[in-house]
């Protein structure tokens, strides 16, 4: 079980926070996105982790699109 915590604490420190941003946007706790998304994982056989390699992505290209700048003179 040690295994599995130390495990776990790596993708939480080394992810992409796909979850946590999630769980800011709904207003929920991120155990429970991070829960769903390995039930859906474990059901649908890999479905969910490719929606979480999707949703990576796609918070990814837009972080590096939309970015605040506090003047015009940071560009």
């Amino acid at each position: 079980m040690n295994l599995f915590y130390k495990l776990l604490l790596y993708f939480q420190k080394r992810g992409y926070y796909v979850c946590q941003r999630i769980a800011d946007r709904l207003g929920i706790r991120a155990k429970i996105v991070r829960t769903s998304f390995m039930y859906l994982t474990f059901v649908t056989l890999g479905f969910g982790f490719a929606v979480y390699l999707f949703l990576a992505f796609w918070m990814r290209i837009k972080d590096i699109i939309y970015t605040k700048r506090s003047s015009v003179f940071d560009l």
